[in-house]
């Protein structure tokens, strides 16, 4: 995964807010130029993942964002945020749309699995009346659909790969099971990872049953495309008790409570100016009350009482950081070419800021700025301590660093 190019999946049926998601998310809280990823395909859009920025840190009074935005103090890194094609049951099969959305999927480097949490849609997406349907079942159907798909796909001609593997003195078995999942785009070390784990790299390829098969792809699933549990319309009645039996049911999945339709509404009138509010906060503030009608005070109030009292804040935000953060485990840290001043050669304060995986040394991220600083790299420079160190050096979450490369002399 490159840094700067983080996919998110947006996964699931019609009518369960996913739209309303992928529009609140994709909303510019501010004007910016230089906007990334200016050219994107239509069903994709850039949402922003949320941190203290580390001009707040360092204690200086405003930073010079470019690839990214600063509000408040809290920078807004982009992410590209997929709207995946509408699942319906046995989309692994070709139905609806499903080899288009199988297709999404493989491309996203993690999962937010939406889903109604107040239980007022059946699973071909009809709504119905709330607590009519049960949340965990659609989560269970999204992952049997993209499981199946999996199995499916490895199942084809396994036989023969298997024979070529076990008596063809093939000794990576790694390598070629992770060619053989290629096109999922699930990394070699996942792949390593859950044949140790499952113990089937002890076994011989040719002895691999359906039961094999399903648990190679589950944990491989599992480690390679992280999921989250966006448990969206927590604001309706009712709601409480189906997440926490999603939490039940999938305790090794995060779940937010979510109300996509709520943060939808907060950036609208934040941008008219109307209230004061930045994406992921827990609060608002009405800075034109006359310029609220009936309706609209009656679903600010909805708001503090159903999403921010109960729930702490409507779960955007929070979705796309703990995919981000949490389940893909990057970390923010800003190159600079003035270790002294944190600044780029314009003398811009901490204009970019990277997503990198957690553990990237500062060789790899000379290779994310450019290659030739990667090939040249001599050593880097950690602006907050003032200290020279090597690729040895593990980068730490809001590092400002300067790299150095004779290819930058």
């Amino acid at each position: 995964m490159e840094a700067g190019s983080v996919v998110l999946g947006l996964v699931g049926k019609t009518n369960v807010g996913k739209s309303t998601f992928f529009t609140a998310a994709t909303e510019q809280p501010v004007k910016i130029e230089n906007r990334p990823f200016v050219t994107i395909e239509p069903n994709v859009g850039v949402a922003y993942a949320r941190k203290k920025c580390a001009h707040v840190d360092l204690g200086l009074p405003k930073c010079d964002p470019v690839n990214s935005l600063c509000l408040e103090g809290w920078r807004y890194i982009p992410v590209k945020l997929l709207d995946v094609a509408g699942l319906v049951p046995g989309a692994h099969k070709g139905r609806g749309l499903g080899n288009r959305f199988l297709d999404d999927v493989r491309k996203a480097d993690a999962l937010l699995l939406v889903v109604d949490a107040s239980g007022s849609t059946d699973p071909e997406g009809v709504p119905s009346k709330p607590g009519s349907h049960s949340p965990v079942e659609e989560v269970e159907s999204m992952i049997l659909e993209i499981r199946e798909w999996m199995v499916e796909s490895l199942r084809r001609d396994w036989e023969r790969f298997a024979r070529r593997v076990d008596t063809g003195g093939i000794s990576d078995i790694v390598g070629a099971l992770h060619q053989r999942v290629s096109g999922f785009e699930i990394p070699r070390s996942i792949v390593a990872e859950v044949l140790e784990a499952t113990g089937l790299g002890e076994k011989r390829l040719t002895s691999w049953g359906d039961e094999d098969l399903r648990l190679f792809v589950s944990e491989a699933l599992h480690r390679g495309k992280p999921m989250v549990i966006v448990a969206n319309k927590s604001d309706v009645p009712g709601s409480e008790e189906n997440i926490k039996a999603l939490r039940g049911r999938f305790p090794e999945i995060p779940v937010i409570p979510t109300s996509a339709i709520a943060e939808a509404m907060l950036r609208r009138l934040a941008r008219k100016g109307v209230i004061k509010y930045l994406p992921g906060d827990g609060s608002f503030e009405v800075l034109k009350p006359e310029a609220l009608d009936g309706r609209a005070k009656s679903a600010l109030k909805l708001i503090e009482e159903r999403v921010f009292k109960l729930w702490g804040s409507t779960g955007v935000v929070q979705s796309i950081n703990t995919a981000v953060f949490d389940r893909l485990g990057m970390i923010a840290v800003y190159p600079v070419e003035d270790p002294n001043k944190y600044t780029d050669k314009e003398g811009r304060v901490l204009p970019d800021v990277l997503l990198v995986p957690k553990g990237s040394n500062p060789r790899e991220l000379a290779f994310r700025i450019h290659t030739d600083l990667g090939k040249t790299f001599l050593y880097a420079i950690n602006a907050k301590t003032r200290q020279r160190v090597g690729e040895n050096y593990s980068l730490k979450d809001g590092d400002v660093i300067k790299i150095v490369a004779t290819a930058g002399k």
